[in-house]
């Protein structure tokens, strides 16, 4: 349920690359983001990094302890540090990441932090290779125009 609401938010981004994301607490969606880097020209605008700001202005803290963070997408080593640091305590994420995720895929920044979370890949892979699949061939066709 809560991944098909990030593949929701993934499939309304324009001109990004789709991924959504979604923070809950206590069964409670408090934060949830899309790509925005080239809307707000800031490569720090991953959904990742800005659903935990909004979580973190929702709670008032930084620690994000019992959040559940769901992702279409294995984080990048940018959003996967912050994943970390912020102590969120399961990752779900969708589509596996092979150039660049960072919980399994490329590498596993968990290894060498001293925050474990759960992680678990490839929920709603299907679905989300799919909608990452659909924007990379748009792209690329509209490139040869």
């Amino acid at each position: 349920m809560m991944m098909k609401q990030a593949l929701n938010l993934a499939k309304q981004t324009a001109g990004e690359i789709p991924v959504g994301a979604i923070i809950v607490k206590d069964g409670h969606i408090i934060a949830q983001a899309s790509n925005t880097r080239e809307s707000e020209n800031d490569i720090t605008s991953h959904a990742e990094i800005s659903a935990i700001k909004r979580a973190s202005n929702f709670l008032g803290t930084w620690h994000l302890d019992g959040c559940e963070l769901y992702v279409t997408l294995e984080p990048c080593p940018m959003c996967a540090w912050a994943i970390l640091q912020s102590r969120i305590s399961t990752v779900y994420f969708g589509s596996y990441n092979p150039k660049y995720g960072a919980f399994s895929s490329a590498i596993n920044l968990a290894l060498i932090s001293d925050y474990k979370p759960k992680i678990y890949g490839g929920i709603m892979e299907k679905e989300c290779d799919e909608v990452l699949s659909d924007f990379w061939a748009k792209k690329r066709s509209n490139q040869h125009q």
